[in-house]
């Protein structure tokens, strides 16, 4: 393509070259008017049309060699996607500004905790299929692949100094009652241990007074209010107090009206940041 266009190059200047030489054929009875035009035509038109034609072709064959060279060479050194059409069509465009992709977060969390702080995500079971999730310090504890226990409550302890994972336990509230289990667990957890709780499927039936007051005590204000298929969420700390200021607790009741899923309410999320200085 590029030999091409240096060859036309060649064409044109030979172009050129004639038409220089017809003007002058045409300006010389105005520069002599006292002679007749008839003599001065004739009196050059065999000299001109000599050194014309010798002047053309010289200049046709110089300038068809200095094209054909150059077109060479820039074929050799130049890559030959240095300049596309796709490229050329993107000059006059106007430029589109794009916002950057969102950067993704501790646990998935909407904005990044501050330097110093824990960041947390618990959500619920949702009906039958959707599994609940505990994430600390974007460290999935239970998640949609690793879950494969039945209808009750799960806890994780988590060691607040580390924030590393202590232990993990499920207990099943609707085909055997575990609050006795569910108790003893809770107890054991030494002081300076964070305490995450997620319902699935169904967390109330079989759950006793004394397991509800046993949470109570670490702060919940709505174990005492959960009813068959509630959605509840909570995080507590033993030995130590949680700021105000962070969600500690939710719960979604079953409306036949409202439910999200057949016979089950939407799962429900609490998230946050835990300072690391509490203690």
């Amino acid at each position: 393509m590029i030999l091409v266009g240096f060859f036309k190059l060649g064409i044109f200047c030979d172009s050129v070259i004639f038409s220089l030489c017809s003007a002058v054929l045409h300006v010389l009875p105005h520069l002599h008017p006292d002679c007749p035009s008839s003599w001065l035509l004739s009196a050059t038109s065999s000299a001109w049309h000599r050194e014309y034609f010798v002047l053309r072709l010289f200049g046709f064959l110089l300038t068809s060699s200095a094209a054909w060279y150059l077109g060479y060479f820039v074929a050799a050194h130049v890559p030959q996607n240095t300049v596309s059409i796709a490229a050329l069509q993107e000059i006059g465009k106007k430029p589109v500004l794009r916002a950057p992709a969102p950067r993704r977060q501790k646990c998935d969390l909407w904005a990044p905790c501050p330097p110093g702080n824990f960041a947390y995500r618990i959500l619920s079971g949702g009906g039958k299929q959707r599994r609940p999730k505990i994430c600390f310090e974007d460290e999935e504890f239970i998640n949609e692949e690793n879950y494969k226990a039945g209808s009750g409550i799960i806890i994780a302890t988590v060691n607040y100094k580390t924030g590393k994972l202590m232990l993990i336990n499920f207990f099943e509230m609707w085909a055997r009652d575990h609050s006795r289990e569910m108790m003893d667990f809770i107890r054991k957890a030494p002081e300076g241990t964070l305490l995450l709780m997620a319902t699935q499927d169904d967390g109330s039936t079989r759950l006793k007074d004394d397991a509800k007051k046993l949470v109570e005590e670490l702060g919940s204000k709505e174990i005492k209010n959960i009813k068959f298929r509630s959605s509840w969420v909570f995080i507590a700390a033993k030995g130590f107090t949680l700021p105000d200021n962070i969600q500690k607790e939710k719960i979604n009741h079953s409306d036949q009206t409202k439910n999200r899923y057949k016979g089950w309410p939407a799962e429900i999320q609490i998230e946050g940041c835990i300072p690391r200085n509490l203690i």
